[in-house]
C-alpha cells in the first residue's frame, strides 16, 4: 500500500506542461487544502497543548525531535522561542537527525538508525519532566519513533505529528496530531502540504504554550528581547501601548531599564526602581503580571 505522502496527485498531473502561471496556481490550490486538514485536528493540538503546558509549569522542557524537512521545521520553531518570548534557550529545544549541520545539507540516511533517535535525547539529559513532540509526515521514520519511544518509557508526555494515519509513530506516542493533507502536488515532496501543516501546528504549540505560561499580553510580546534595532523599536512601540506613555517619555524609561521592555513595564506599572523590578522578575522567572501583582 502506498502512503499518503507518497501518492501521485491526479490534479496537478500535468504540471510540468503547464504555464509558470498556472503551475503555481496549482500548487496554491493545493496549499488552500492544508488549513482545513489542520482544522480537523485542533483538538488534539490543544489536547497536547495543555499535556505540555503541565510540563513546563513544573520545570520540564519541550523537545521537537524529527528527520529532514520535519526535523528542521522543528529546529526553526524552537529557534525562534527565546527572542520573541525572552525564555531561556533550554526551555524548547530542536532535535535533527544528523546533527546541526542536517539543517543545511541532506542527510537523509541518518534517519533510517532507530537508536540514534534515543542516543540525541540522552545526550540532552531528557528526564520524565520532559515533553517530546516526534514529527514525521510518514509517521514511520526509525530515528524519530525511537526518540519517542524511549522518551515515553522515560515518563514523558510524548505527542507526535504525522499526516499518515495509524502509523506506527501515531501508534507510539499518547497524542497524535495527523492532519490528513492528501497528495502533494510533487509526488512524495512532503517538504510541501505536509511541511506546511507541520509549520503551522508548530506554530499553535510554541505560542500558546509561551501565552498560557504568561509571556503575551492581550497579543503583545511583552517579555521580547530587544536584541536589534528593529527588536528595540518593537519594544517601544508595546511600552507605549502598555503604559499610555509618549514616544520621548517611553524612550527615557527604557533606556533607564537598560534595554528590557519586561523591567520598563514593571517599573512603570507598579512605581518601582529598576533594581526592584529586576529583583521581582526573577523570583516571579520574568512573568510580568505576577510580577506587577507582587508589587502592589
Amino acid at each position: 500500500m502506498i502512503l499518503i505522502t507518497e501518492q501521485e496527485n491526479a490534479r496537478t498531473a500535468n504540471i510540468d506542461r503547464v504555464s509558470t502561471l498556472e503551475a503555481v496556481r496549482l500548487i496554491n490550490a493545493e496549499d488552500k487544502l492544508v488549513a482545513e486538514a489542520v482544522e480537523e485536528v485542533l483538538p488534539e493540538i490543544a489536547l497536547a497543548i495543555d499535556k505540555i503546558i503541565e510540563r513546563l509549569k513544573n520545570g520540564g522542557r519541550l523537545f521537537y525531535i524529527g528527520s529532514g524537512t520535519s526535523g528542521r521545521l522543528g529546529v526553526l520553531d524552537a529557534s525562534e522561542i527565546p527572542p520573541t518570548f525572552g525564555v531561556s534557550y533550554e526551555l524548547v529545544q530542536g532535535i535533527i537527525a544528523g546533527g546541526y549541520d542536517a539543517l543545511y545539507k541532506a542527510t537523509e540516511s541518518s534517519e533510517d538508525v532507530k537508536e540514534a533517535g534515543k542516543t540525541d535525547l540522552q545526550t540532552r539529559c531528557l528526564n520524565e519532566k520532559d515533553a517530546v513532540v516526534g514529527i514525521a509526515a510518514s509517521g514511520r521514520t526509525p530515528y524519530t519513533i525511537g526518540a519517542v519511544e524511549h522518551a515515553r518509557n522515560l515518563g514523558c508526555f510524548t505527542a507526535c505529528i504525522a499526516c499518515v494515519p495509524e502509523s506506527l509513530l501515531t501508534k507510539t506516542v499518547e497524542i497524535a496530531i495527523v492532519p490528513i493533507v492528501g497528495a502533494e502536488a510533487i509526488a512524495g515532496s512532503s517538504r510541501m502540504k505536509a511541511g506546511t501543516a507541520q509549520k503551522i501546528i508548530l506554530n499553535m504549540i510554541s505560542t500558546v504554550s509561551m501565552i498560557q505560561l504568561g509571556y503575551v499580553k492581550g497579543n503583545r510580546m511583552t517579555n521580547v528581547k530587544s536584541s536589534n534595532v528593529k527588536l528595540k523599536e518593537r519594544s517601544l512601540r508595546i511600552l507605549m501601548m502598555e503604559t499610555g506613555l509618549n514616544e520621548r517619555a517611553a524612550q527615557n524609561l527604557i533606556n533607564e531599564a537598560k534595554n528590557d521592555l519586561r523591567v520598563a513595564i514593571v517599573m512603570q506599572k507598579a512605581n518601582v526602581s529598576r533594581e526592584a523590578a529586576e529583583n521581582v522578575l526573577t523570583a516571579n522567572d520574568f512573568m510580568i503580571e505576577k510580577a506587577i501583582e507582587s508589587l502592589d
